[in-house]
């Protein structure tokens, strides 16, 4: 798998991301970081806690690294959570947690399978 077509399994703009880190190398480098990001971690606890103000921040840095990375379907979902938890936890946002999980499950689990094909 080459890093575009990493880019095309995980719902990402692989163009965009050239634009912005130039390089694949850098691409990758940074690509391969994502995984070792705590936000995840830290949504699924203010999640499981019913934390709003940590689910909040977990979202909202969540959304932030995808937009840096350009993976556009986390990036969205993440973007609507922290919407949603912005003032409140209301209905909406229990769906869009779950939305969240898939599109997480989702990325991470190309990335690994691109690292694995890297010998990362």
């Amino acid at each position: 798998m080459t890093l575009k077509e990493c880019y095309a399994a995980l719902g990402g703009d692989y163009e965009d991301v050239v634009l912005r880190l130039r390089s694949d190398r850098m691409i990758q480098k940074f690509v391969f970081k994502f995984l070792d990001d705590p936000s995840y971690g830290q949504l699924c606890h203010g999640i499981e806690i019913r934390d709003r103000e940590e689910a909040f921040r977990a979202a909202h840095t969540i959304k932030g690294v995808c937009q840096n990375l350009s993976f556009t379907k986390l990036y969205r979902s993440s973007s609507a959570l922290c919407d949603a938890l912005r003032n409140d936890w209301g209905a909406e946002a229990d769906d869009l947690v779950k939305q969240v999980h898939e599109d997480y499950e989702l990325t991470a689990g190309v990335i690994r399978a691109f690292q694995e094909e890297m010998g990362e």
